[in-house]
């Protein structure tokens, strides 16, 4: 299994230029992907590489409060956010501030959680006039101050060298782990920690209980039919934190890191509540990792039912998640135990599926047909030639498509051909991933 990638969180009062900081480093060394029909982008994360070491950075900002007294308390929860998550803390202060009394007390919380803190200070766009300034906040006693300008992008490779280089002591032991990892995922309150302990309460056979790499979501591994699974459980959001926006931002947080070290995602969605608008968020950040998706529908014993009602409401959220077209779905309920035993069946077979190779030759005869059937588009007199398509990895499958010229390459004919391959081979709970290159045929 390949070894998870760090977290890297910045922390910071607000105005120090948290913002600016993370769309300079996310904006010029992340891949733009393009936008998916359905899902809310966020720029609470991205992912970031740095000298051959990939990353997920996350901007811990947000709420800007309206009095002063309320700023220490934010910069508290935002310093245990990133405790709570991170692998390294980016803790950014403002020169032309200077070192506040805000600044000295987060310094402290961040040098007793024993976390690599990297100590950044921001806007100095001069280091003439700004450069005597930084040495005031070696006062804070977490390491050597580095001084950057986020706006005007200065020092920031300097920045990146240190924070990089706390990378190897981030946790490895899932290097060689091979279990399936599950990851229960949801808004707060669906009933995400009540599935787990009733899953451990029919089994009774705990192989261990680990703290995993947040302080909040833990590691619980259960053993059925010899197989033994690893649960990532996302709960225990601080009720403190009476600011919804808030509360929002750090779910999706932990959501981006459980995901991020998960084989299949299981999305709860509330079935008194409905699907809402953060679960699409929830359920968009599995489908851009190319996850296994599970979407399993909680509470279903307080809903009043017909002979239509999972029908119904299967078409409802299948329509607010179109982008998920190939998820599963279940209705359980974690109070009573109904269906709950259903999924490990289905979480076995998102995890078959998401490590299924189709043999080039086949995939062949699929694409030669599929053209046969729908012909390819055209542009001004020049139509879209296939020449081959090869299966090139797992997790999610993913595929390369040789053609005459990409740009005649629709999103509509790459789906239509999805299509074809899923009706063929199923891949039901996983994404498929499409890869197109161009290479001249012998007729051009």
């Amino acid at each position: 299994m390949s070894k998870r990638k760090p977290v890297v969180a910045v922390v910071g009062r607000p105005n120090v230029g948290k913002s600016t900081l993370f769309n300079a480093l996310a904006g010029s060394m992340i891949s733009i992907v393009k936008d998916t029909p359905g899902v809310t982008r966020d720029r609470i994360y991205a992912d970031a590489s740095w000298l051959d070491r990939t990353f997920t950075l996350i901007d811990t900002g947000g709420i800007e409060p309206d009095s002063r007294d309320v700023i220490l308390s934010q910069m508290r929860e935002q310093a245990e956010i990133a405790i709570s998550t991170a692998d390294v803390i980016l803790f950014l202060v403002d020169v032309r501030q200077g070192m506040t009394d805000a600044d000295s007390k987060v310094a402290d919380m961040l040098r007793k959680s024993r976390r690599p803190v990297v100590l950044a200070v921001n806007k100095v766009d001069s280091f003439e006039k700004f450069g005597n300034d930084i040495y005031e906040f070696y006062n804070l006693g977490i390491g050597d101050p580095i001084a950057i300008s986020a706006a005007s992008r200065l020092g920031l490779g300097e920045l990146l060298d240190a924070v990089v280089a706390h990378f190897g002591d981030a946790p490895e032991e899932e290097e060689e782990d091979d279990r399936p990892r599950v990851a229960i995922v949801g808004k707060p309150n669906v009933g995400k920690s009540s599935i787990i302990n009733r899953l451990l309460g029919e089994n009774r056979v705990i192989v261990s209980d680990v703290a995993g790499t947040t302080r909040d979501a833990v590691d619980t591994s259960v053993v059925h039919n010899g197989t033994e699974y690893v649960f990532i459980d996302t709960a225990g959001l601080r009720r403190k934190s009476r600011i919804k926006e808030e509360l929002e931002r750090y779910s999706i947080i932990r959501t981006v890191t459980a995901v991020e070290r998960a084989d299949v995602v299981v999305v709860v969605i509330d079935a008194v509540e409905g699907v809402t608008e953060q679960d699409a968020k929830i359920a968009g950040i599995a489908h851009e990792r190319g996850k296994g998706i599970l979407v399993v529908v909680n509470k279903w014993d307080a809903i009043e039912k017909n002979d239509k009602t999972i029908y119904e409401y299967t078409n409802r959220i299948r329509t607010i998640l179109s982008f998920i077209p190939y998820a599963e779905y279940l209705f359980v309920s974690a109070k009573t135990g109904q269906r709950l035993e259903k999924l490990y069946d289905l979480i076995d077979m998102v995890r078959e599926n998401q490590t299924m190779r189709v043999a080039t030759g086949v995939l062949n005869e699929i694409l030669s047909e599929a053209v046969a059937m729908q012909q390819p588009p055209s542009d001004k007199g020049k139509r879209l030639k296939l020449y081959y398509i090869t299966q090139v990895a797992v997790k999610p499958p993913t595929f390369v498509v040789f053609v005459n010229d990409k740009e005649l390459m629709h999103f509509s004919y790459t789906r239509y051909l999805e299509n074809k391959i899923r009706e063929a081979f199923g891949f039901k709970g996983t994404s498929l991933k499409f890869l197109i290159r161009e290479r001249k045929g012998k007729e051009e």
